[in-house]
């Protein structure tokens, strides 16, 4: 089982860089880094973990920033975003973002994306947040188009693009449905979020890791519906604290790979997690 890990890097803990080098030193796969953009001081949106809003959310730094850093210094780590707030992005930009990051790295971008939990965050991006799936959708399939091979047109219910020459394209090729990177999708679990994992990604991207094997089964079901190859489909639990017998219970499930949480710290205290989590590390458990 590979192990990843995320963390909320900020300006005040380990730089991307420092901490992509250790990483990829150590034998970790990936490093995933999420999204806000701000956090408006008045809100009504509960943090979902309950209590107050950690400090971190207010100090993120640019995913794609740093983790372009991190894929400046190293040559094999997985580098991805959990999660990217497709909602609050221009999709033309955003297409070329992503597609520059996967281009200039080898094909190591994940995308990581989702809905998103602030309320206001997103209205001060213009959108409405009932829609918001439908929007996410929608500028998926325009960014698809613009990494088509051949110009491609996209006229959608929120925008459209002319077919155009739009270069780098994204080192991945595609598979099925998904043209792009390595696509996954947050969310909880349900009927209308797995129809949308089936129509345009690789995966899901559950928070937590909470309920899948009563969740897997509904998702392998529409998949196969889809008619996805069921041996292409990835489920990665997302921000996990974990213990040997959690991830048993994930290997047990077919699942591959784990993103694990790192505190949003300074140089020594992750480095002091990072030790902690060598222990479930492949080599570590005597797996490959």
């Amino acid at each position: 089982m590979r192990i990843a890990v995320t963390i909320f890097l900020t300006d005040e803990t380990i730089t991307p860089t420092r901490l992509a080098r250790e990483l990829e030193q150590r034998g970790f796969a990936g490093l995933y880094l999420p999204e806000h953009t701000h956090i408006p001081t008045e809100r009504t949106s509960p943090y979902p973990a309950g209590g107050d809003l950690p400090r971190e959310y207010g100090r993120t730094l640019d995913p794609f920033v740093a983790l372009g850093q991190a894929a400046a210094v190293t040559e094999r780590l997985g580098l991805g975003t959990g999660i990217t707030l497709v909602a609050q992005h221009d999709a033309i930009d955003l297409a070329k973002q992503v597609a520059t990051l996967d281009h200039l790295s080898g094909g190591r971008f994940t995308l990581g994306l989702g809905y998103g939990w602030n309320v206001e965050e997103a209205a001060d991006h213009g959108v409405a947040w009932r829609g918001r799936r439908e929007l996410v959708r929608d500028r998926m399939a325009l960014m698809r188009a613009l990494w088509n091979e051949e110009p491609t047109a996209h006229q959608g219910e929120f925008g459209s693009v002319r077919a155009s020459f739009a270069h780098p394209k994204p080192a991945q090729k595609p598979r099925g449905p998904v043209v792009g990177p390595r696509t996954l999708v947050g969310g909880a679990a349900g009927p209308r979020l797995f129809a949308h994992i089936c129509e345009y990604a690789d995966g899901w991207l559950p928070i937590g890791g909470r309920g899948l094997g009563e969740s897997l089964p509904a998702l392998r079901a529409a998949w196969a519906d889809a008619g996805r190859d069921p041996a292409a489909l990835q489920v990665v639990p997302y921000a996990v604290f974990p213990t040997a017998g959690k991830l048993d219970h994930y290997a047990g499930l077919g699942i591959e790979e784990v993103v694990v949480q790192l505190p949003p710290a300074g140089e020594s205290e992750v480095l002091r997690a990072l030790d902690g989590y060598a222990a479930f590390l492949p080599a570590a458990r005597g797996t490959v």
